[in-house]
């Protein structure tokens, strides 16, 4: 199982701020879990879709598409973060 957690506007545009999903070949990595993600279609694939700009950390550490992501691990789907 895979502890997933929603921050800013995906929070707002899924209309949920995490879910647990069980780890499988289909969630082992970052852009597996959020290709796995956006076929639901609808608002999930608008949100994390190819176009729209989403950072993912796995145990809140910054992660690539390619970062694995094992069993029981907490991963979390945010826009980027700008300041001045």
């Amino acid at each position: 199982m895979i502890r997933i957690r929603y921050f800013a506007r995906l929070r707002e545009r899924l209309d949920t701020s995490e879910e647990q999903l069980d780890w499988s070949a289909d969630t082992a990595t970052v852009d597996a879990l959020r290709r796995h993600l956006c076929a639901r279609g609808g608002v999930w694939a608008e949100a994390l879709g190819g176009e729209e700009t989403v950072l993912a950390a796995v145990e809140q550490e910054l992660a690539r598409p390619e970062t694995p992501i094992l069993d029981g691990q907490e991963v979390a789907f945010f826009p980027p973060v700008t300041g001045g």
